[in-house]
């Protein structure tokens, strides 16, 4: 088919390009596409005269409307700094109990922490706060320092101030031996005393005394772990050991793990906060932990 013939089947002239036997058909362009660029144009010019558009050197065409998106960013900043600052000066004034009580302050608790918590907390203990391997997790209200002798956020508080094993001239401290690696006791007695920590972790209803289920692992316990986590295995918040008796355990409490915490000890690691938040933003932090304890209550076996 050559240029100048037309199409049998649409009546349109033909380009006289085939290709594989398909001929090229020399079609108008349709007229909802000249409609179409033609609206956007208009529009383009008309957003040009109202909005900023063209640079002028170190300036800028500012447009009839004299919008600004950084104008209105900063505005949204130091209206959202001092939304922040109102609910900073209510914190140090209360308890967690009088600030649970008012929907409106937590709700502010829960919007100025979140940000607070992800920024600074969640890269080791998650964005949920569940923690994982060697990290605690902060929504099963167990804490390893505070405890019913004090409330909880005054234990947080001062752990965030401090921090564990940190450079902090008051820094917690919390070391467990390495039993197995420094020779204090051989494999045989790291496995008895793992499991007896499977026996005392068990249900409390079984009738079976931890001797008689886990060998000499319970001597094996008095001599070397009842110093730290108690005769029973409940633990001492105190010195921040552990209650080796329940469902909560930091490294994991399957055996591989139990043994490698044994053999080779623990040795975790929170920073000091004292010289990186204010005190009023670990005072926020604090009471955005506690509220996510609030939401995961701990399920009690």
């Amino acid at each position: 088919m050559s240029l100048g013939e037309r199409d049998p089947h649409t009546g349109h002239m033909t380009t006289g390009h085939q290709w594989n036997g398909i001929t090229e058909l020399n079609t108008a362009v349709p007229r909802s596409v000249w409609i179409f660029l033609g609206v956007a144009f208009a529009v383009s010019v008309v957003m040009w005269v109202l909005l900023p558009a063209w640079p002028l050197g170190s300036s800028y065409t500012s447009g009839l409307l004299k919008f600004d998106e950084r104008a209105q960013l900063k505005h949204a900043l130091a209206t959202a700094s001092a939304d922040r600052a109102q609910v900073l000066e209510k914190i140090p004034m209360s308890t967690f109990a009088q600030v649970r009580r008012d929907p409106e302050l937590m709700n502010s608790i829960r919007s100025a922490g979140k940000p607070l918590f992800s920024d600074n907390c969640a890269v080791c203990h998650g964005m949920a706060g569940a923690g994982g391997p060697g990290y605690p997790d902060l929504t099963d209200n167990v804490w390893l320092w505070g405890g019913d002798d004090q409330p909880a956020e005054h234990a947080i508080l001062e752990t965030l101030r401090v921090g564990i094993n940190s450079q902090h001239v008051d820094g917690r401290l919390a070391q467990m031996p390495a039993f197995g690696r420094d020779g204090m006791i051989d494999r045989q007695a790291v496995l008895a005393v793992i499991n007896h920590l499977h026996a005392i972790n068990m249900d409390q209803t079984e009738s079976a005394e931890p001797d008689q289920r886990s060998g000499n692992g319970a001597a094996v316990f008095a001599d070397n772990c009842a110093a730290c986590h108690g005769e029973t295995g409940k633990g001492d918040q105190d010195i921040g050991a552990p209650d080796l008796t329940d469902a909560n355990w930091i490294y994991g409490g399957d055996s591989q793990s139990l043994f490698d915490t044994v053999w080779n000890g623990r040795q975790g690691h929170m920073p000091s906060w004292e010289n990186r938040l204010s005190e009023a933003d670990r005072r926020l932090l604090t009471f955005y932990i506690l509220d996510l304890n609030d939401m995961h209550p701990l399920v009690q076996r």
